[in-house]
């Protein structure tokens, strides 16, 4: 998961036919950091003429744009489709994962959930294991390094097979589906008080162990995750399901109790 940094783009500016109707004049308290190594600090900015029905991350490009014109550094971000689908987005908001709305990413937020003159305050993901790298960019290449221990199967899948070639029972492909639709947003791990990884590794493990083709990986699957989980840094589950309340696609905390059963399950069968 690589890190982008925003820059102004050409948007039409607020008012124009694509971003006609209300408007607001908000305050933003951003956090700022040169880089990793370096003390960040929250800085206010004043924007004004904001459309509602622009998105937040168009929001941050108006930002942008009135700081590049003042020969101001812009505030980095991470951005990439803007659909709601790469992971990419994601920052506090107001102290809430990719803020007020339920189920939605930080790209798919829209100021009309804000009132004129509101103060908004927007940080990056707080973790051990996500550094910030710049601004609100933050080092999430954490979550590859758990996948590639075991976010994998071995067969050769080819081209698309016929779906009915591997029988698999539906509540198992309904389940393994839902678990699939985790975006590696790392929500679940800037909501947590404990900065734990959970939800996150649950969903690449039970996407895998409830099909046959994640049988091959499973037990070493489960055990060098869990592992790399906790190499990384994050800290344990305490079932608070403040991460399912942050995920932006509805991840359930029921996939961390499967988590376990498979991590059980594997020390039984290696002892």
């Amino acid at each position: 998961m690589s890190a982008a940094t925003s820059s102004p783009t050409a948007l039409k500016t607020p008012g124009s036919d694509s971003h006609s109707g209300p408007t607001l004049s908000l305050t933003l308290k951003i956090w700022r950091q040169k880089d990793t190594n370096s003390p960040g600090e929250l800085k206010t900015y004043e924007v004004k003429g904001i459309s509602t029905h622009m998105s937040f991350l168009e929001m941050l490009d108006v930002l942008n744009e009135q700081l590049v014109q003042k020969n101001e550094e812009p505030v980095a971000f991470d951005h990439d489709c803007r659909e709601g689908i790469c992971g990419m987005c994601g920052v506090m908001i107001n102290g809430q994962a990719h803020g007020p709305d339920l189920t939605t990413t930080t790209c798919q937020l829209h100021m009309r959930k804000f009132r004129d003159h509101d103060t908004i305050v927007i940080e990056p993901w707080r973790a051990k294991a996500f550094p910030v790298i710049k601004d609100l960019v933050v080092d999430r290449s954490a979550f590859d390094r758990i996948i590639t221990t075991g976010g994998y199967v071995s067969i050769n899948v080819g081209s698309a097979p016929d779906g009915n070639a591997v029988p698999v029972p539906k509540e198992n492909a309904d389940q393994a589906f839902d678990a699939a639709t985790c975006i590696g947003c790392g929500a679940c791990v800037a909501s947590c008080k404990n900065a734990s990884a959970s939800l996150f590794v649950s969903a690449k493990v039970s996407q895998l162990a409830l099909l046959p083709q994640g049988e091959p990986e499973r037990v070493r699957r489960v055990q060098r995750m869990v592992a790399q989980m906790d190499k990384e840094g994050f800290g344990g589950c305490t079932n608070t399901n403040e991460c399912e309340a942050a995920c932006p696609v509805g991840i359930k905390v029921e996939n961390i109790a499967r988590l376990n059963r498979e991590f059980l399950r594997a020390k039984m069968i290696t002892r």
